[in-house]
């Protein structure tokens, strides 16, 4: 009963195909072709947007096999081997040599005072920021999908006064409540007296940014799910006495699926980017684990001294928030026609 994905280009609709035979003389065939194969080819004519979705498969297979990479490597980002190996630091924690101690064996140079190894932090801060800003964009959307599509679906009270929950999140400065409510989460899971585990600050960092993160889903699907409620489809569903929760995941969402994934591709870059500057400011990741935030941090803090060690967190996050933004604005474009400038 979902209603099929309409396109009103020409050249999308069919695809000729010319017959052989007998001279020629048969009729052409019209072959049909997908809404999915017609996005498809929309999007490989995009040039820049397939260069971008190359770019962003890359990191994604970067954070998969860092351990398979640094092995090959033949380095750690945990070992500190200006401690082990003291010919690597000077007097003062500086790394020997020009742009941080750069060698065949420490590619991208060591971090001042423990000395590091950049590239193998660099490795595995790429899976630690992207596979956190994953679990946080996988939990905020589900929350913002399921509120807002109910929120348009069902109106009445329950669209009013999670309208105004909503408002009442959407008022708060985002990045300032990351930065106090993440430790007090943090409290009541841990004790103040003991150690923080890893996998503890991770939960509490997906939990916060979640809990703060799932609006603007939910206000861009409510409207959309405003429009879907009135069509004939919807009402040929109530007619045959469907549940509301039936409609909305039988119904809606189909409908929905292609905003969906494109908030979702928008919506990963900044959680990423939420993430590193939580552990730049302190209250997420820490030492030893890597991360993009953490080597932000400890980079400011020897600029002056090596600024190459500055120049490679940077240089990578720039280039997924770029490549990611992209690749999502060239998916919206592809799925949707109309969105074209």
């Amino acid at each position: 009963m979902t209603t099929p994905t309409e396109d009103t280009t020409e050249t999308d609709q069919v695809l000729v195909a010319s017959a052989t035979g007998d001279g020629g003389n048969k009729p052409a065939a019209l072959l049909g072709r997908t809404p999915g194969q017609i996005a498809w080819g929309r999007f490989k004519r995009n040039r820049i947007g397939v260069f971008c979705a190359a770019i962003v498969i890359l990191y994604i297979l970067v954070a998969l096999l860092a351990p398979v990479i640094t092995k090959l490597y033949g380095q750690s980002p945990y070992i500190p081997y200006g401690v082990r190996d003291m010919t690597l630091l000077d007097d003062s924690g500086i790394p020997i040599g020009a742009n941080g101690g750069m060698s065949s064996t420490h590619w991208f140079g060591i971090t001042p005072q423990a000395g590091y190894d950049i590239f193998a932090k660099l490795i595995y801060g790429i899976r630690t920021s992207l596979g956190i800003g994953l679990l946080i964009t996988i939990f905020s959307g589900l929350v913002g999908i399921v509120l807002g599509v109910a929120q348009g679906y069902l109106g009445g009270r329950f669209d009013y006064f999670v309208g105004r929950f909503t408002d009442l999140l959407l008022a708060l400065p985002q990045q300032l409540f990351f930065i106090a409510f993440t430790p007090i989460v943090l409290v009541w899971f841990v004790p103040l007296d003991r150690a923080t585990p890893v996998y503890m600050r991770v939960i509490a960092i997906v939990l916060v940014q979640t809990f703060l993160g799932w609006m603007a889903t939910a206000r861009l699907l409510r409207g959309l799910s405003l429009s879907l409620r009135e069509r004939e489809y919807i009402e040929a569903a109530k007619i045959t006495g469907a549940s509301s929760w039936r409609i909305i995941f039988k119904e809606l969402m189909p409908n929905l699926a292609t905003t969906i994934l494109v908030q979702m591709t928008l919506l990963l870059p900044a959680m990423v980017t939420a993430e590193a500057g939580l552990s730049f400011l302190g209250v997420g990741m820490t030492e030893p684990t890597p991360d993009w935030g953490l080597m932000f941090q400890d980079a400011v803090q020897n600029y002056r001294n090596d600024l190459t060690y500055l120049i490679f967190p940077g240089l990578s996050l720039m280039i997924f928030t770029i490549a990611f933004n992209q690749f999502g604005d060239a998916v919206r474009d592809a799925l949707d026609p109309k969105t074209i400038r």
